[in-house]
């Protein structure tokens, strides 16, 4: 089986988009800011092409110019306002990545690594090797003999360190670049190059994070191999090319004939949920009050006065009170008795709050122990003016 970061990355954003993408293979235009960071990725690659001189400034601008593409935008302010971010981004670049100070010793490199197979007989039953494939935008030489992946973001959001510490495309590209070169026994810098904020950011990482990383994708690929491509609705959403094959979208694109007027429903669904909203804040706010005066009045039950309320209203205040228990000392007195284990329960919420700061072992043994305890349909509802 072979497979790239970036199916992988879909199917973990999507399971659903995974399946249309990959194995339905429907197809789609790209999106304006696919377009967009393709053009720009193609600038990059050209600027920093190998030629006994670089290109000036203006032949790099002529060249995103050439590039362009207004197929993809219906609004020309819009584009014009796009257009003239990658020219700033460009310009920006320029001036702090001067060609002449790099050695660069590829660009565009594919790569392709196997990382093993997966052992399980009903997920795996052919025993097929899962390889990686990808291209890495460029691999400089750096001082020392060492090598940095450079792979260059046109995202809006410049993630925390850590988030770039621990990002599997760069692992990815690392075991790329560790296949194409084994005897490589220098540092490898990992960096990613986030153009909209002229900032790179860099990391490492360690055989032991490799080795685990190589553990998590062929869990990855099982899940795959095993997943029911449920559709994962996030705000990336909106990009989608496949929103009339999704069940979460195709609504807008289709309507059956139903004997349920699904319009006047919605808006009276939304409006009820607003107005319960409403209330509930009142109803907190009053409480304030309440418990406020009878602070003052240093009191535990009020009355309405039956003339201004028109009902006889008494609201009476009680404290309560929650306890918890030393679970050592409860586990002294039940664990003799065999009847330990009887209370024992685990909070979901706090598990796999602890669960993020454990090895990926532990994380993955963690994961394999969760079963479904109950399965329901929830409704949540959004607004757009």
């Amino acid at each position: 089986m072979n497979i790239s970061y970036s199916a992988l990355n879909t199917f973990q954003n999507c399971p659903l988009k995974y399946k249309f993408q990959n194995i339905e293979r429907i197809k789609t235009s790209p999106s304006k800011e696919a377009v967009f960071g393709t053009i720009l990725h193609s600038a990059l690659n050209f600027l920093h092409q190998p030629r006994p001189l670089p290109p000036t400034l203006e032949e790099l601008l002529e060249f995103y110019n050439n590039s362009w593409n207004s197929e993809v935008y219906e609004d020309k302010q819009e584009e014009m306002a796009i257009m003239q971010q990658g020219i700033r981004i460009l310009e920006d670049y320029y001036r702090n990545n001067n060609p002449k100070n790099f050695k660069i010793i590829d660009l565009e490199t594919f790569f392709s690594v196997p990382i093993g197979k997966i052992l399980s007989e009903k997920d795996n039953p052919a025993k097929e090797e899962i390889i990686l494939s990808g291209k890495i935008d460029r691999i400089d030489q750096i001082e020392g003999g060492g090598l940095e992946i450079i792979d260059y973001k046109t995202s809006k959001n410049l993630p925390p360190q850590e988030v770039v510490n621990n990002d599997l495309q760069l692992a990815i590209y690392q075991m790329g670049i560790q296949s194409r070169w084994p005897t490589l026994n220098k540092p490898i810098k990992l960096s990613l190059y986030f153009l909209k904020h002229g900032i790179k950011l860099s990391s490492v990482r360690t055989p032991e994070q490799i080795k685990q990383i190589k553990e998590r994708l062929l869990d990855l690929v099982k899940e795959i191999k095993t997943s029911d491509f449920n559709p994962t609705p996030t705000p990336l959403c909106g990009w989608c090319g496949y929103q009339q094959e999704c069940p979460m979208f195709k609504h807008k694109f289709k309507q059956e004939k139903s004997e349920i007027h699904i319009n006047e429903v919605i808006k009276e669904y939304y409006e009820l949920k607003e107005e319960s909203k409403k209330t509930t804040q009142k109803v907190a706010e009053l409480q304030k009050l309440i418990n406020q005066y009878c602070d003052e009045q240093k009191i535990e039950r009020v009355f309405s006065d039956p003339e201004n309320a028109g009902d006889n209203i008494t609201i009476t205040r009680t404290v309560q009170k929650r306890y918890d228990y030393d679970a050592d000392k409860i586990k002294s007195v039940l664990e003799p008795l065999n009847k330990w284990a009887e209370i024992i329960s685990i909070d979901s919420a706090k598990l796999k709050k602890l669960a993020a700061t454990l090895p990926y072992h532990e994380k993955r043994k963690i994961e394999e122990a969760k079963k479904i305890k109950s399965e329901y349909a929830v409704l949540k509802v959004s607004r757009k003016k």
